[in-house]
Order: C-alpha cells, then structure tokens, then sequence
C-alpha cells in the first residue's frame, strides 16, 4: 500500500504530460528554427542591420570618397553585418551573399582603370588572395566560404592599393591567430576548436579601408 501511495503523489496527470510534451517538442522546435532563421540565417534584425549597413557605407566614403574602391565597399558593407552572423552561428558563409561581390569588386576595378588607375593590382591581389587561402583549404585549415569571400576581398582591396590588400591580409590574420590563441586558453576548448575566419576577413578589409589614406603613401614612397 505504501508504494502505491507513493506512486499516487508521484504520478504526473496525463493532461500536464501531454502539455508539457507539446512544449517541449514543438515549442522547443520553434523557438530553435527561429534562432537559426532570424539569428543565423539573415543575420541581425532589420533595423540593426540598416543601421550598421549605413554606418558602414558613410564610413568608407569618409576614407574613401569618390573613389572606384567605394563599389565594392557599399556591397561589402551591406553584407558584413549577416556574413559575421551567418558565419559565427553556422561556420558558413552563403554564396547568396559573397557571389555578388565578384561583380561588385570587378565593377571597381573596371572603373578604377577606366580612371587611370593599375588594374592589375587589383587582380593579383584576388587572385593571391583566393589562392593562398584555397591552398590553406587543401590543407584543411579553411572553408570553402572564406575561399570565396577572399576573393572579393582582395579584388576590393586591390582597387585601393596594393599596400591595402596586403594590410587586409595581414590584420586578417592577426586577428585571427590571436582568437585561436584565446580558444585553445579557454576552458574546454581544444586543438581542434573551430574558430569562423569570416569575420576577421572582414574585419582585415574594414581596417584597411580605414588604414589606406595612411598607409597607400607610405607604402608608394617607400617602394619609389
């Protein structure tokens, strides 16, 4: 009699069970495909992602100004902000978002020689970019997104100068090494701790800009 008494004030009523194996399946299914759909896949809410679009384009033309490298930047600066949430949440960057670039990056470079500019600088530097960081996937040490995104990157950054693309390069890097450094010091984590590139590539391009009224001169008279 004892244990079934017991098992009287134990027992759960089949309408609370019911409840919360509702909650806990669909509610909880829910609320995680909105993380992933609003969180991960379009990055940031509307108006936070507007907003840093617009801070970032009026950032660039500030450096800038009415400069061919100002093509791609008002890409890039629309796509940063969900590139960094996509890539933090998912370890992915999608073409959807990076593809673009190209013909951004390459609309730079067109305008930049139609200007007078050295196009070709441009070139190598999206090439060297996409290759050594391809050369990096083959290694298994990057994703095919960062690949991508390079790319466009260096192409970018290239319209700019030579001196920018190699200082986007090497912040990217920097950075990047210094929270790899921060993840292997962190509790739990271990070698094999994924760290997203995307984001410091972005932030090496972001730093650049911001960089190469300083830097480009410097970088002419000293090779001059």
């Amino acid at each position: 009699m004892t244990g079934s008494g017991n098992n009287a004030r134990t027992a759960v009523p089949p309408s609370r069970e019911a409840t919360h194996r509702f909650r806990s399946r669909f509610l909880g299914q829910w609320t995680a495909q909105q993380r992933r759909g609003l969180g991960a896949r379009t990055g940031v809410g509307g108006l936070v992602g507007v907003t840093a679009a617009v801070l970032l384009l009026l950032f660039a033309w500030l450096r800038l100004g009415w400069d061919p490298a100002l093509v791609p930047a008002g890409y890039l600066a629309v796509v940063t902000a969900p590139l960094i949430a996509i890539d933090a949440a998912e370890h992915r960057l999608p073409n959807r978002l990076v593809l673009p670039g190209y013909a951004f990056a390459l609309a730079g470079v067109a305008l930049s020689g139609a200007a007078g500019g050295i196009p070709l600088e441009a070139l190598v530097a999206g090439a060297a970019y996409f290759i050594f960081l391809l050369l990096m996937n083959l290694a298994g040490g990057m994703g095919m997104g960062d690949v991508k995104l390079a790319g466009v990157l260096g192409l970018a950054l290239g319209v700019i100068s030579a001196a920018a693309a190699v200082a986007g390069v090497m912040v990217a890097f920097l950075l990047g090494a210094v929270a790899g450094a921060a993840a292997l010091l962190a509790r739990g984590s271990g070698p094999r701790t994924r760290i997203p590139f995307g984001p410091f590539l972005l932030a090496g391009y972001w730093a650049s800009v911001a960089l190469a009224p300083l830097i480009t001169p410097a970088f002419a008279t000293w090779t001059s």
